[in-house]
């Protein structure tokens, strides 16, 4: 099998594209369906379905984020192999973005006025994170879907509980983000050093404000 080279010029243009899908496409096609798809939607009332709208926005921008991180990662990654797990990575979180992105159109919502500045910052971060080195960009991506993976569980507490569908994506996502941290551990992930975790954290923090109402 005959591999392509891509020269600089065909990489910048790789990266625009993603950039402008992940960022414009709000829902996009997934390989797999739904997690919701056989779950009815109950009623809700306005304040309701404001909050749930409000809190998977915040999951769609995690997403978008997750998108650019893989991507800028894999686009410094020295180790083919590497590369590719990383890719594969960014591909199932497309299938988190598309359920995302569907459940805040059914919700009457729309995604974040600032996709284009969160996918930058986590693409120069995921990038900046690669230019390290391999491992460091593994560890990177522990903590990540580590910090990922508890504020889902913290929105499963916060969704209305009638929100059944919600929860079943925001659910399943929990469990691709432990098994994503997972497979970068058994690559030999390092942890990162501090203060980064909490820098992390905070920035986390900062979005979800802004993204819940914005």
């Amino acid at each position: 099998m005959i591999r392509r080279r891509y020269c600089a010029l065909d990489r910048i243009l790789i990266e625009g594209e993603r950039a402008l899908e992940a960022i414009f496409v709000a829902s996009p096609s997934t390989r797999e369906p739904s997690p919701a798809a056989a779950i009815a939607d109950p009623p809700f009332g306005d304040a309701e379905r404001r909050h749930a709208a409000g809190l998977m926005r915040i999951n769609h921008v995690g997403e978008v984020c997750a998108q650019a991180l893989y991507f800028g990662q894999a686009s410094v990654a020295r180790d083919t192999d590497l590369r590719s797990h990383l890719l594969e990575a960014a591909a199932e979180e497309n299938d988190h973005l598309g359920w995302c992105g569907q459940r805040l159109h059914e919700l009457g919502s729309r995604p974040s006025l600032f996709n284009p500045f969160w996918y930058a910052g986590a693409w120069l971060i995921g990038a900046g994170a690669g230019l390290v080195g391999d491992r460091l960009s593994l560890g990177f991506v522990v903590e990540t879907e580590r910090q990922v993976e508890a504020h889902l569980g913290e929105h499963l507490q916060l969704l209305p509980p009638g929100d059944l569908r919600s929860r079943a994506i925001l659910t399943r996502m929990q469990a691709d983000e432990a098994r994503h941290a997972q497979a970068a551990r058994a690559k030999g992930a390092t942890e990162l050093p501090p203060p980064l975790p909490a820098l992390m954290r905070l920035a986390s923090a900062f979005m979800k404000k802004v993204a819940y109402r914005l």
